[in-house]
């Protein structure tokens, strides 16, 4: 059972994924965020890494995001690879990660690549106003990646807001259910949980079948 959460930046997806995370006993669910899956970047200059467009899918290692959601469905663990925004580099340091009922994928760009759709049950994407996600992108960027106001704006005008426009915003059409107001739906966030959980109900009962066949 493969969910698939998406967004803009600053939309409240991470808030609703530890929502709906908090729905389920930790061992039948796990999380890949697709911010772990950046490409390592650890080699430039910091001139070049403050350039990095973070917005584009070209940013993101898909293949090996989606050889993870593959292994985990086969029910193999895996070795997430850990990100630092700091850095623009991946620690040595990896996550072990072993296979669970649910599947969470997380991440801006999700919907934007057609092999990670395909591995999807279902495909979410998180709606919020654009000052609402400026606002947070703006608290975020300065609180948990130490940049300034300055910077932060200049970074929102020249690839967070093109980028959402050119990317983000159409994969809202690959999705199965659009959340309205984030974190803050809790009626849609219950109903979302509810899916998943019959999903998961029918899945063991399909299981529970061919072993008693």
């Amino acid at each position: 059972m493969v969910i698939g959460i998406a967004g803009g930046t600053g939309s409240g997806k991470t808030t609703v994924v530890k929502k709906i995370m908090n729905l389920f006993p930790k061992k039948d669910v796990v999380l890949l965020s697709q911010d772990n899956y950046y490409k390592d970047n650890g080699h430039l200059s910091e001139e070049e890494k403050k350039k990095t467009n973070f917005d584009h899918p070209d940013a993101i290692e898909f293949d090996l995001l989606a050889s993870h959601i593959e292994d985990l469905k086969n029910q193999k663990a895996i070795k997430q690879p850990i990100y630092s925004y700091l850095t623009c580099s991946r620690s040595e340091d990896t996550i072990h990660t072993d296979p669970k009922k649910a599947i969470i994928v997380e991440g801006i760009l999700i919907l934007t690549d057609k092999k990670l759709r395909e591995k999807m049950d279902i495909c979410v994407y998180v709606d919020a106003p654009a000052d609402e996600r400026l606002i947070r992108v703006i608290q975020r960027d300065i609180i948990e990646r130490g940049r300034d106001v300055n910077e932060v704006l200049k970074r929102y005008l020249e690839t967070v807001k093109p980028m959402h426009e050119q990317y983000i915003e159409p994969s809202k059409k690959f999705a199965d259910i659009i959340l309205p107001l984030g974190g803050f739906n809790s009626v849609a966030i219950k109903v979302l949980g509810d899916i998943i959980k019959n999903k998961i109900r029918e899945e063991e009962d399909k299981e529970n079948k061919k072993g008693n066949s």
